[in-house]
């Protein structure tokens, strides 16, 4: 117990009073009429908080949760739907300082507790997926786990030892190796995406390795499981891998020889492409060795091929500017951008290089600096935030990801631009950073983002990588006054909107299986015969897609039920290892691999993939797809798909998220 917890410590009381209070105060509410559930609410919070003070709190209220739950606890909350719970919320839940939130949040893992070991089969959430959100609590809340209390807990007061409390006793009841080992799965799973903004798992990583390092704590098998991902951070080579600190490692560095420095440049750059993780250190290998005079050492520190070599060759001196603008300890990830930047090739078309040049000395509105200083502070300066931002969309287009924030086309637009069209995306960045303000065109008419209304989010929130957070909030408007300037128009807004903001290499021609009037499927065999065509190769003459297309998708849950429409890219068709024919997509939602429902579920590798793509047999992404673009002077005849084929998709269609969207003729008798 640390020295908080022991001044916090609360007089231990009679449970079983405290469980007789509470009892009724549950049957209070359960006895109450619907509009006068509210005033007995407070009874109920505040038993309750005082039974989770007490040992044995917890056990009292899972053994009641079932029946705090029917009284009506959750009714008109956020924790009303159990399957939709967002696990990383329950940080902010947990660390609150308003004493009902803590309650009701922990009144919600005592509740799917419950229904992991069966003793409430509750109707909307399975043992498995409550197992499941519960493991992915208990990771992202490792702190609480083991007691490691911050300024969070300090705020809260008593309420802390609830939140720890509460965590503990699910751990207990789930076990704490289960969830080290899943933890590390998870964070493996995530990693082989090569997702730009990692703090989520540098996080998750350094709560591992504090966990590891506590004698009180076994982790069991899972410990060596752990090493890997731990080395990667803070301590991937020789010299520093009792991460000794940057100052001592520095040292070091100093009185090394040719060889040993050659060591740390390989062990470097092994990790860094084992991991897609950067260690501090690395950062600080590679501003010592150009300090030093033997940036020979860089190409071996990158990892890179004959392609980047040669490209770091040509450009050196670009590279060394950027480095040196972009490249501390805080900003180390920029170093896995720039070697994939340079092994893409990229510097050679010749607008990139000088884009750079300019993105380097780059003078920032205070409006941009802002943004960049809230999120990520003041050391390094904004601009190596927004260079390190830069050299990882370059080096990883698919790897952007939209954060909590409902802006998937802006996302998705970034994307497309640093994988397709990297000096337009630098032009946009340059226009944001600088000017506060980007303009484009729609139909010929200029529309900027400094004089249109708000956009689809309210506030775009901060968990962002550095380019999506200076750019996005201008896409993100201009996105949507496209929109607006489509009011009027009959059909979908993307067949025009698209196009104009993603760029002339988004197709003109549009596909929609949605009649927008009446929100029911529309033309799906025509639709469906058409995408074949488009896209797949024993149809379209076996020519490869050239360029990304937008595409839209019907996003289903675990139960395929209807969640909402999502913007995503369709990057290429290809056989997969095992020669079926699959689609490789970018979907721009931070993490690719979901369980879309009937049997629809998305890979991220083992299929095929390339880094940050996820994948599904072609059948099963026509059967999510609701709309596409393609090339109005190639679309050709329609396919000749075997009717059996098209039938498993469009079953697949009225099985999940078509089955309340059935044409008239249909809804009386739907197919099976």
């Amino acid at each position: 117990m640390n020295d908080y917890q022991l001044g916090s410590t609360v007089v231990v009381v009679s449970l079983d009073k405290l469980v007789a209070k509470l009892d009724d105060a549950i049957r209070a509410l359960e006895q109450s009429e619907s509009l006068a559930k509210f005033g007995k609410l407070p009874r109920v919070f505040g038993t309750a908080r005082r039974v989770l003070l007490q040992p044995g709190g917890c056990e009292a209220v899972e053994a009641r949760i079932q029946r705090i739950e029917q009284a009506g606890v959750f009714e008109g909350t956020d924790w009303a739907e159990p399957g939709l719970l967002v696990p990383a919320l329950t940080t902010y839940s947990l660390q609150s300082t308003n004493a009902d939130t803590v309650v009701i949040e922990a009144f919600s893992e005592l509740r799917l507790l419950a229904v992991v070991r069966e003793s409430y089969l509750h109707p909307a959430v399975s043992a498995a997926e409550a197992r499941h959100y519960l493991i992915q609590v208990l990771a992202i809340n490792l702190g609480l786990l083991f007691g490691m209390t911050g300024e969070a807990e300090r705020e809260q007061g008593e309420l802390s030892l609830i939140s720890e409390a509460v965590v503990q006793y699910v751990a207990q009841n789930i076990g704490y190796e289960h969830v080290i080992e899943n933890l590390i799965e998870e964070i493996w799973r995530i990693l082989q995406q090569r997702p730009i903004r990692v703090s989520g798992v540098r996080k998750m990583i350094t709560q591992i390795a504090i966990c590891r390092a506590d004698p009180n704590v076994d982790l069991g098998a899972a410990g060596g499981g752990a090493e890997r991902l731990i080395s990667s951070l803070y301590g991937p080579t020789r010299a520093c891998s009792e991460d000794p600190g940057i100052v001592v490692y520095e040292q070091r560095l100093q009185a090394m020889d040719a060889q040993n420095l050659q060591n740390e440049a390989t062990g470097f750059a092994r990790s860094m492409h084992d991991t897609g993780l950067v260690s501090p250190y690395h950062a600080s290998f590679v501003r010592f060795i150009m300090d030093e005079g033997q940036d020979a050492l860089l190409s071996a520190a990158l990892g890179l091929s004959s392609t980047g070599r040669d490209c770091l060759l040509c450009y050196r001196e670009l590279v060394h500017t950027l480095i040196t603008e972009g490249i501390f300890a805080e900003t180390a990830q920029g170093l896995y951008g720039l070697a994939l930047l340079l092994e893409r090739g990229i510097l050679y078309q010749p607008p990139v290089a000088p884009a750079l040049w300019r993105q380097a000395k780059l003078s920032l509105s205070p409006e941009a600096r802002e943004r960049l200083q809230l999120a990520y502070g003041y050391q390094p300066q904004a601009n190596a935030w927004l260079i390190q931002g830069v050299l990882n969309m370059l080096g990883q287009p698919l790897g952007v990801g939209q954060g909590n924030n409902p802006t998937c086309q802006s996302a998705r637009a970034l994307s497309m631009w640093a994988y397709n069209d990297p000096d337009y995306l630098l032009q946009m960045v340059t226009w944001a950073a600088r000017d506060n303000e980007i303009v484009m065109h729609f139909e010929g008419v200029p529309v900027s983002s400094a004089r249109s209304a708000a956009g689809l989010a309210a506030e775009v929130t901060f968990d962002l990588d550095p380019v999506s957070l200076v750019v996005v909030p201008h896409l993100d408007r201009i996105y949507v006054e496209m929109g607006r300037l489509c009011i009027g128009r009959e059909g979908d807004p993307h067949r025009w909107v698209n196009p104009e903001f993603h760029g002339w290499s988004a197709g003109r021609g549009f596909a929609i299986n949605v009649d927008v009037a009446t929100g029911n499927l529309d033309n799906l065999d025509e639709f469906l015969r058409h995408f074949y065509a488009s896209y797949h190769p024993y149809y379209n003459g076996n020519q490869p897609l050239i360029h990304p297309q937008p595409a839209g998708i019907a996003v289903t849950d675990r139960a395929g039920r209807f969640i909402g429409w999502h913007a995503i890219t369709i990057l290429r068709v290809a056989l997969d290892p095992e020669g079926q024919m699959r689609a490789y997509f970018y979907n721009p939602n931070n993490d690719s691999g979901q369980d879309w429902g009937d049997g629809v579920l998305v890979s991220t590798s083992g299929c095929g993939e390339r880094f940050g793509e996820g994948s599904l047999l072609f059948e099963a992404f026509a059967s999510r797809l609701y709309i596409f673009h393609f090339d109005p002077l190639e679309r050709g005849e329609l396919a000749d798909v075997d009717q059996e084929e098209l039938q498993r998709v469009v079953e697949r269609i009225y099985r999940s998220w078509g089955a309340s969207r059935l044409p008239a003729a249909l809804q009386a008798e739907p197919p099976v």
